[in-house]
């Protein structure tokens, strides 16, 4: 992928000196966002000059996704790809491959310092996760404002001409996440300590959980490939008990009835259905980071409070 990024910098040094040509004043450039959150991102720094496109749509788990063979020619078309990176997209590096794609690959996590993935769950099927960095970097505002630099960076090599409006957008947006990151931090000390624990589906708020000190438990790992066994389901149902944890959230992209077998077995309430991996649709409640990030933090002031 760093090659790819390379050849963006020497486009850039070309077009400065006259001997490439510049993309037209009218084109927009096609962005490839591998799911919904990495797509916002870019539609909030590339505004109007960037046409964005998600493989994985909103409401959806990007973790065990099936590329079509429509996919593969949606990336061979576009002028730049956006992946997460740190292992989220199992199925990108084989997608790119398909296409034949020659565009510059963008990996939104670069610079990141990561956190171990949950060594604790069962997998039944081959998936070693465990041993893996936690991919959700997104869940904690510090982490997306890195995302938001490397996709400026990344419009900025592949439509050099526009680069001062990538700049300022970039800009724009990283004073909306500092005030996110401070209504955050606000509204999570107004939850007692000792109840600033919930139970999710997967492992996926990690991050949250490093940056605001929120403690998260789930039954599944890091990816929802690897699927919660009975020792899973019965280990955090002791933890409830005993920790008198106060509710148990059901994520949007994942089957609801493991955790309502959770709460009625446990006795905590269900908090409500939380984003983890995806934003909603346009007319639901997350259709962009700042509205998933608020709509989670509502929930579990809600519910815990």
């Amino acid at each position: 992928m760093g090659r790819h990024v390379t050849r963006g910098l020497a486009a850039i040094i070309l077009v400065l000196l006259g001997l490439a040509p510049a993309m037209a004043a009218d084109t927009k450039l096609k962005a490839m966002a591998t799911f919904s959150i990495l797509a916002d991102l870019i539609t909030q720094v590339g505004g109007e000059r960037v046409s964005v496109t998600s493989l994985v749509g909103p409401d959806a788990d990007a973790h065990g996704y099936s590329p079509t063979p429509g996919d593969a020619r949606h990336v061979a078309e576009a002028d730049l790809v956006v992946v997460n990176g740190l292992g989220f997209e199992g199925w990108i590096e084989r997608l790119i491959k398909a296409s034949g794609t020659k565009a510059p690959v963008i990996v939104a996590s670069k610079g990141v310092t990561t956190i171990a993935g949950s060594h604790d769950h069962d997998d039944d099927h081959g998936h070693d996760h465990g041993d893996h960095a936690d991919p959700h970097a997104w869940q904690s505002v510090a982490n997306v404002k890195l995302y938001v630099v490397n996709i400026r960076d990344g419009l900025s090599a592949a439509d050099p001409a526009h680069a001062a409006l990538y700049a300022e957008n970039a800009a724009a947006y990283a004073r909306k996440l500092d005030a996110l990151e401070g209504e955050i931090r606000t509204t999570l000390q107004t939850i007692p300590a000792e109840r600033r624990r919930i139970i999710t589906t997967h492992d996926s708020f990690g991050y949250f959980s490093a940056a605001y000190g929120m403690r998260f438990l789930a039954p599944q790992g890091i990816s929802t490939d690897s699927e919660a066994g009975p020792k899973d389901v019965a280990r955090i149902i002791r933890q409830i008990r005993r920790d008198k944890v106060p509710a148990v959230f059901v994520e949007t992209i994942a089957d609801p009835r493991l955790m309502q077998q959770i709460a009625r077995e446990s006795g905590a309430k269900v908090g409500g259905r939380i984003y983890s991996d995806a934003l909603s649709g346009p007319d639901g409640p997350a259709p962009g980071y700042l509205e998933m990030m608020r709509s989670n933090l509502t929930a579990f002031r809600d519910a815990l409070s």
